[in-house]
């Protein structure tokens, strides 16, 4: 997912990769259907040729629409961004109590040893 910058902020669009002209390495489609703050159509075309000089072309409302349609038929894939969901991280946290002093184990609980006491015929790990 790509950020096209229109009225003084970044805004999510639709970015696809396009089939390589000649010339040039790496070409990216970013379209932004409709700006949330004034309603423009913004496509950004951003190609990277072989010597890493980057050319940005962008058309706006109607150019910017025929200029996608345009291009459509060139297109490969979209690019569609990882989704970083933590699933496995818990919210639970074990309160106790150390000393007379209340604590908060953030620590894996397997790690956590309460209650132990040094004794050297204590045998932990036989």
């Amino acid at each position: 997912m790509g950020y096209i910058h229109c009225c003084g902020a970044l805004h999510k669009t639709k970015t696809f990769r396009l089939a390589p002209q000649e010339n040039f390495l790496l070409c990216e489609l970013d379209y932004l259907s409709k700006c949330p703050v004034c309603g423009h159509t913004v496509v950004q075309l951003t190609r990277i040729n072989k010597n890493d000089d980057i050319s940005v072309v962008r058309r706006i409302n109607k150019k910017a629409r025929e200029f996608f349609e345009k291009l459509k038929s060139k297109i490969l894939y979209e690019i569609k961004p990882i989704n970083y969901n933590l699933k496995n991280v818990g919210r639970f946290y074990l309160n106790y109590n150390e000393f007379g002093v209340k604590k908060r184990c953030y620590s894996n609980l397997r790690t956590l040893k309460i209650g132990l006491h040094e004794n050297k015929y204590l045998k932990i790990n036989p």
